[in-house]
C-alpha cells in the first residue's frame, strides 16, 4: 500500500464506523455486494458513503435521524464506501442501472429490486432535517408494514 493510501484509509476510518456503529453492514468487496444482494431477502436501506463535507453534515447524520424516527424500519442496512471501495461501489451501483453514479446517495431496496434512490442532487445544498424528512418519508411508505 502506498502513503496516499495508508493516509486516505486512516482518515475514512471514522466515516466508515459512523454507520457501522449504527448497526450497517459495510460491504468492501465486490464479492461481498454480489453475495449479498443475490441473496436478499425483504427491504435495505443502502448508503453510498464519501468522504465529502454533504456526506458527513448531512447525509450520515439524517440517515441516522430517519431510521430513529420511523418505525418503519428496513430488514437490512448496508453501505459501501465510494472512493476508497471502488470495486464493491461499482458492483452495488450496477443493481440499480437506472441511476446515475452519484456519491453520497441513498438507496431503498425491496423484493430484489429499486424501489428508491436519494442522488447527492437531493442530499447538497439541503438542510439535514429536510433530508431526514424525505428519507422517513421514503421509509414509511417502502418498509411500512
Amino acid at each position: 500500500m502506498n502513503a496516499y493510501d495508508e493516509y486516505m484509509k486512516g482518515i475514512v476510518k471514522p466515516m466508515r464506523e459512523e454507520l457501522v456503529q449504527f448497526g450497517f453492514t459495510e460491504l468492501t468487496t465486490s464479492e461481498e455486494v454480489e453475495g449479498t444482494m443475490t441473496s436478499l431477502d425483504g427491504t435495505a436501506l443502502i448508503v453510498i458513503n464519501s468522504v465529502c463535507g454533504c456526506a458527513a453534515g448531512l447525509a450520515r447524520p439524517a440517515v441516522r435521524e430517519a431510521l430513529q424516527a420511523t418505525e418503519s424500519k428496513p430488514d437490512h442496512l448496508f453501505t459501501v464506501f465510494a472512493g476508497q471501495d471502488r470495486e464493491a461501489t461499482e458492483m452495488m451501483r450496477s443493481y440499480f442501472p437506472e441511476v446515475p453514479p452519484s456519491s453520497p446517495s441513498i438507496a431503498v431496496w425491496k423484493d430484489g429490486k429499486l424501489a428508491y434512490f436519494i442522488p447527492r442532487e437531493q442530499i447538497e445544498n439541503f438542510e439535514m432535517e429536510q433530508i431526514k424528512d424525505h428519507l422517513t418519508g421514503v421509509l414509511e411508505q417502502v418498509c411500512g408494514k
